[in-house]
Order: structure tokens, then C-alpha cells, then sequence
């Protein structure tokens, strides 16, 4: 097609933020340093190369991830642990915050919950900045690696992608079908990872990842957490993934009680009715809605899906 005569002036507009997010919430940075000052750790996870391990947390404990023995990425997934329909929104998390995160931001859920789940509180990797290739780490883009996309182009039949471990993970730790639990997981915060797009393509890049052993990444638990992690079989995700090529380590994931933090408050739901512009009641087999005549004064009881409570009323956290 012939470019229009003023296609560099409609170039030239400027763009602006989609969702300004100082009017967010933050933690205190002080709060922050004081949780890691005094904690006493309470659990530990090491996660084999190309596998998934799952982990819990409780409101005001901090979690770290450490890369312990080589450079390794890793894929984070977090359900609010009573209730698996609730869980981490790459997507949102993005929109907020950046395609990449670091210390102060925030893991977002899904609708109808939208809340933070955890925040980053220390990150090893912070100085990285981002590359001339436009290059950062601890990505919010990517889905994860998972044998659909790998068969769809190449072929081939590989178990041990991040999606592929992350179901597992919690087939094992709950108890749920193959069928109930593989829908439950979702887009993750790729850890440790360096990603960005291409400038004249615009497609998703990855490159060598920065870490090294010793390196980490700290949160605090925002409610009560169910936590999958996965090694990825990309190893530091400088060449491949989707196979057994890549050289893999494990990481280590702890849990810590922290001084600073023992009576933390959960953040409320998300405070939108649910009304939807709707002037009726409304059911289905998944929600009740009650609104008034006018769309307003919305009550809203989402029941929860029947695998979903049947493991949470045996595995709650207390």
C-alpha cells in the first residue's frame, strides 16, 4: 500500500500511558527491608532441572527464589491457595507495571479478585536494567514454554516444557485430575529470564539470561498462596528450549516468617459491583448477581468449582 503524506506526522504523535498506576498502592520500602532483616526460614524447595515443585505461603511470609548451582530461568505460577480460581494475571500485571518487573512491583489476579497476590521486595538483578537489544529480566510477556506450540512447530512430542512440569507440580500437591488441574495453570512470571521484542519485527526475543549462582528474587505473600515453579528446560534460555539440548540446574525456593510482618492483612477483593451495566438479576450454573433496578447497591456469590473446593476444604491452609 502508498503511504499517506502525512504518514510521519501519524507517526510522530506521541503516545501516552494506559494505565498511569501512581494512584496504586505501594509497600513501604522501609517495611520492605525490615521483613528481610528478620526472618527465620520455615520451608525450602529445591526444584530439579526440567520438573516443578509446589509451595505455600501465608499472608506476611516472604518467598525467595535462588538460582543455586548455574544460570537457569525459572516459571512462576501462584493461586490464592483457597480458592485455585483465583490466580496471578500476567496480563494485568504488565498493563500496570511493565513488561518486566522488579523490587516494589506488584503480581496481580484475575477478575473478579484483581488484587495483588505478592510483591517483589529485593531483586539481585535490578542493576540489569534494560539492553541495547531492549533486553530485561524477570519477564510479564511470555506464556511459557508448553508441547502445543512445540508440536505445532516442529512436530515433536517433549513432556518436560514449563507447562507440561507446572501441571504435574500440581497434580501431585492437590490431588486433581490431569483434565481438572492442566486448565488451572497459566501465564507465569518467566524468573530470571531476559526477553524483550525485536525493533523491526516486533517479535518476542530472548537472550543469555544475567544470573548467576547466588542470585535471587524476594516477595512477600500478599494472601495465602499455592506457588508452582518450574525449571525451564532452556536452561538460561541463551539458544533453545522445548528440549534436552540446553545445560539445566536446579533453584531453590524458601519460605521465610518475618518479624516485621506478623499480623499482615490480606488486601480486599477488587471493589467493582459486578454489575456490568446489567438492570436485572442474573444467574448461571457459575454466579449469582443481585443488582437493584437501577444497576446499583450489586451483590455478588461466585460459588466455587467443585474440584476446586473439594480441594481446598481438604488442604486449606490454616
Amino acid at each position: 500500500m502508498t503511504e499517506p503524506k502525512d504518514a510521519e506526522a501519524r507517526r510522530a504523535v506521541a503516545p501516552v500511558i494506559c494505565y498511569p498506576n501512581d494512584t496504586l498502592p505501594r509497600l513501604d520500602p522501609a517495611l520492605m527491608e525490615r521483613a528481610r532483616s528478620d526472618w527465620q526460614k520455615v520451608s525450602e524447595v529445591l526444584v530439579p532441572p526440567r520438573d516443578a515443585r509446589c509451595f505455600h505461603v501465608k499472608p506476611g511470609q516472604a518467598f525467595r527464589i535462588t538460582s543455586v548451582e548455574g544460570p537457569q530461568v525459572g516459571d512462576l505460577n501462584l493461586w490464592n491457595s483457597k480458592d485455585l480460581s483465583e490466580r496471578f494475571y500476567s496480563g494485568k500485571t504488565r498493563a500496570l507495571h511493565g513488561t518486566h518487573v522488579t523490587t516494589g512491583d506488584r503480581l496481580w489476579s484475575g477478575f473478579p479478585a484483581l488484587r495483588p497476590m505478592a510483591t517483589i521486595i529485593a531483586d539481585t538483578l535490578d542493576w540489569y536494567g534494560i539492553d541495547r537489544f531492549g533486553g530485561s529480566v524477570h519477564d510479564v510477556i511470555g506464556t511459557r514454554c508448553d508441547p502445543y506450540t512445540h508440536h505445532l512447530l516442529s512436530g515433536g512430542q517433549y513432556h518436560h516444557c514449563c507447562h507440561s512440569n507446572l501441571t504435574r507440580a500440581l497434580v501431585a500437591e492437590t490431588g486433581l485430575s490431569p483434565d481438572e488441574a492442566e486448565p488451572l495453570v497459566h501465564d507465569v512470571l518467566n524468573v530470571f529470564m531476559c526477553t524483550g521484542f525485536t525493533r523491526d519485527t516486533g517479535q518476542y526475543f530472548m537472550k543469555q539470561s544475567p544470573v548467576r549462582p547466588g542470585d535471587h528474587i524476594d516477595f512477600i505473600a500478599e494472601i495465602d498462596l499455592l506457588g508452582a515453579l518450574s525449571t525451564c528446560p532452556g536452561g538460561d534460555c541463551g539458544a533453545q528450549h522445548s528440549s534436552d539440548a540446553a545445560a539445566c540446574h536446579p533453584l531453590l525456593g524458601e519460605v521465610f516468617d518475618c518479624a516485621a510482618t506478623p499480623d499482615w492483612q490480606a488486601p480486599e477483593r477488587n471493589g467493582y459491583c459486578g454489575g456490568h451495566g446489567l438492570k436485572k438479576n442474573l444467574a448461571d450454573a457459575k454466579k449469582v448477581l443481585i443488582c437493584d433496578a437501577n444497576g446499583r447497591k450489586c451483590a455478588i456469590k461466585t460459588p466455587t468449582h467443585a474440584p476446586l473446593s473439594r480441594w481446598a476444604t481438604s488442604h486449606a491452609v490454616t
